[in-house]
């Protein structure tokens, strides 16, 4: 079996698509590494716990990325995704494995600690299920796995990618503090979820749905926020909605999601003023 490199296509030819996939990929690394190795996570303890955070935080990302794959292809006729599907899958497994190990080093590899601790905290017991769940995933993304295993019961193990994507978010909001980027994550999540559900009716490429999903997703992030904050450190809801027209600090993470869904409406809208119809998978269904 000869090996194909990351930037190849199938017939291991130069692919630009899987070669700017690779990059991109690989940036989030490439930027951790740099923060850490510049001293600009802080020292010791704090400088691996922002290692933690962040690689987890990425691993999400991509884990939620790949989930998008499907509405990009399937919205904006761009078949060539399919492509990248695997890859970016891998790579959210590449990222959580380093999570797990930045993890056990922040613990200072104290396995009595390490599994006591994962035996009774919630949020660690549900990110050990997602990690075993996804290393399954990982294990048999190779193409002999499908033909070992046959399509039908290839795609039943992979479909449960939307559970190990869901208890890698459940595992984000129940970490300690609250994080603008844990409605972030939770929008994405909702969006792509959400999708699936219009798609479903025929309407994943509708504008009109798309824009209301736009504002669907603006409005779950806001109202988890509300309840999240509330629950974990006792916030009010009027507080917590007025801090959400509060840009000093940055574009709050309603405004962000509500901007991304309505970018992907005007582009589907933009298509379809070209005259291109949304593309269809015939072949075995995207993850």
């Amino acid at each position: 079996m000869k090996l194909i490199w990351p930037w190849q296509d199938r017939s291991r030819k130069f692919s630009p698509l899987k070669a700017a996939a690779f990059a991109l990929m690989l940036a989030p690394g490439i930027r951790l590494t740099y923060l850490e190795a510049t001293g600009d996570f802080g020292m010791f303890a704090m400088s691996f716990g922002n290692a933690v955070y962040w690689s987890g935080v990425w691993a999400t990302v991509i884990l939620i990325a790949a989930l998008g794959v499907t509405p990009m292809l399937m919205i904006f006729r761009w078949r060539a995704l399919i492509d990248v599907r695997r890859m970016i899958g891998v790579t959210a497994l590449v990222y959580t494995i380093a999570h797990v190990i930045i993890y056990f080093a922040l613990r200072q590899w104290n396995w009595t600690f390490i599994l006591h601790e994962t035996a009774t905290r919630l949020s660690l017991i549900v990110a050990t299920l997602s990690t075993i769940g996804l290393l399954a995933l990982g294990a048999t993304s190779l193409d002999d796995a499908i033909r070992r295993m046959g399509a039908k019961g290839w795609q039943r193990l992979h479909n449960t990618v939307y559970v190990v994507t869901a208890l890698a978010l459940f595992h984000v909001l129940l970490s300690r503090g609250t994080f603008p980027e844990q409605y972030l994550l939770s929008g994405m999540f909702f969006w792509v979820m959400a999708w699936r559900v219009l798609n479903h009716y025929q309407l994943g490429a509708d504008v009109r749905a798309l824009t209301l999903l736009a504002a669907g997703t603006g409005l779950f992030a806001v109202l988890l926020e509300v309840w999240l904050t509330w629950w974990k450190r006792g916030y009010g809801p009027s507080d917590t909605l007025a801090n959400n027209l509060n840009f000093d600090f940055g574009i709050p993470p309603v405004w962000q999601l509500f901007a991304y869904g309505l970018l992907i409406a005007l582009a589907a809208a933009a298509h379809q003023a070209l005259g291109l119809r949304p593309a269809r998978l015939r072949a075995r269904k995207a993850a």
